[in-house]
């Protein structure tokens, strides 16, 4: 079992996250990784990750895909969104000392609302897939030319 001490051993090409909000924060550390087909971010799971049966938590995995959701809003439309709705698939676990990670893209977006899509994996394993819909704030628009978050 990974211990909260021991070194997190990301694959090569993630980077250590560190723009989070404190929620994220505290539940990661999580880790990046931007490639020209697209992103993907990624945890090492620890028994802090767990529920008493020593599988990752439902909820931290859904927490997860939200995030990597909200990133796909984000890099495609520059613009902060909420969610809306958000359904998930459990399809398989995660144990303490794997490596989990996922990736999300955007399937259709309207200037209000943005519908996307992800998956969470630990190899070639599926974990969970989830939809979403999520509220574009456009107040909140990036102005052109400024980077967008991984």
């Amino acid at each position: 079992m990974l211990n909260d001490d021991q070194d997190d051993n990301p694959p090569e090409g993630f980077t250590a996250s560190t723009t989070r909000g404190p929620y994220t924060s505290h539940n990661g550390p999580f880790y990046h990784r931007v490639t020209a087909d697209g992103f993907q971010h990624g945890v090492r799971v620890r028994a802090r990750h767990c529920n008493s049966r020593g599988i990752t938590h439902g909820g931290m995995l859904m927490s997860f895909a939200d995030g990597l959701l909200g990133t796909a809003v984000f890099r495609e439309t520059k613009t902060v969104a909420l969610t809306i709705r958000m359904n998930s698939d459990f399809l398989s676990s995660a144990r303490p000392g794997e490596w989990l990670e996922g990736t999300a893209r955007v399937t259709r977006a309207t200037k209000s609302v943005a519908f996307c899509e992800a998956e969470l994996y630990v190899g070639s394993r599926a974990v969970l897939k989830a939809t979403g819909v999520f509220k574009l704030m456009g107040r909140h628009k990036v102005p052109d030319g400024e980077p967008s978050v991984s």
